[in-house]
């Protein structure tokens, strides 16, 4: 089966070469940057002028870029890969996006006898890496067993949520969640520091207490801790997330106060120079605005 992969960037690219590594023959292309293709090419992938090409030559196209525009663009762009789909062929969809975004490109691709499976992701670039995601599949649940085998090279837990668009409202409302559990951890080690808590104590007790969440595992040591803010997922592409929450919110009328709080707390983070840095950054950024460091005593 002859793959396609267009989107090279952190989490695209590990998982690309999951791909390749599984034994798919796999098609790419370039955007802005070259490298990432050719590193995926130097492992035995192969690299073609433009996404049509791509689809052309592809049984199934898989998609992860940053947001809806470049995902509109891929597909109805001259040398798009509407232009590349005809009857059978596979998109797997995984940008984190918008339903609107997705039903509107699956819209698009039935015309020629495409379907489409919409597949975010959770775990970040060492699950990217490992092949132990978590994939959100939304569509047709015939098709999501079609391409389950591609899928299980990339993810542990793949998950049937719904319809074409659930996928991108489930990963939303992680995105969103994980966001404000960040802040919430950060603002409150921030008052136990202040206090004059030592913040690994802190971590020790509270894990096994119920102001526990998991995100003090996974962005306290290695990051936190250390200071280190080395990107697994940048904080601007959670900004972004956060605001595609609040824009659906408010296409639905609903208010949103704690994520459009965090929305807020993300972008002064982004404006402040943090933008390149893990989204670990942002609870480092409020922590500073108390004047605290969560770095444990020696």
């Amino acid at each position: 089966m002859n793959i396609g992969f267009i989107g090279l960037g952190a989490m695209g690219l590990p998982m690309a070469k999951r791909v390749v590594a599984a034994g798919y023959q796999v098609f790419t292309c370039c955007h802005r940057n070259r490298a990432p293709a050719e590193e995926l090419a130097s492992l035995g992938a192969r690299i073609l002028a433009a996404p049509a090409e791509v689809a052309r030559r592809s049984e199934a196209v898989v998609t992860i870029l940053p947001a809806d525009a470049e995902l509109k663009e891929t597909v109805f762009r001259s040398g798009g890969l509407r232009e590349g789909f005809s009857a059978g062929k596979v998109l797997v969809e995984m940008t984190t996006g918008t339903a609107f975004a997705v039903r509107e490109v699956e819209a698009a691709l039935a015309k020629t006898g495409g379907r489409l499976l919409d597949a975010p992701v959770s775990g970040g670039t060492p699950a990217a890496a490992n092949g132990t995601l978590t994939i959100m599949a939304g569509g047709d649940a015939g098709l999501l067993e079609e391409v389950r085998p591609l899928l299980e090279t990339m993810g542990k837990n793949i998950l049937h949520v719904g319809a074409v668009g659930q996928g991108k409202v489930v990963k939303i409302v992680n995105q969103a969640l994980a966001a404000i559990h960040l802040l919430a951890m950060s603002e409150a080690f921030a008052l136990g520091v202040k206090s004059g808590a030592d913040p690994g104590v802190l971590y020790d007790v509270i894990k096994s207490s119920s102001g526990y969440s998991k995100m003090m595992d996974l962005r306290l040591p290695g990051f936190l801790f250390e200071n280190s803010f080395r990107p697994g997922f940048r904080l601007d592409l959670m900004k972004k997330d956060l605001n595609l929450a609040v824009d659906s919110a408010q296409a639905l009328g609903l208010p949103m106060a704690f994520t459009a709080l965090a929305a807020q707390v993300f972008a002064a983070a982004s404006i402040s120079g943090r933008g390149d840095e893990d989204f670990a950054a942002a609870a480092g950024f409020l922590a500073g605005l108390a004047g605290a460091t969560l770095e444990p005593r020696k």
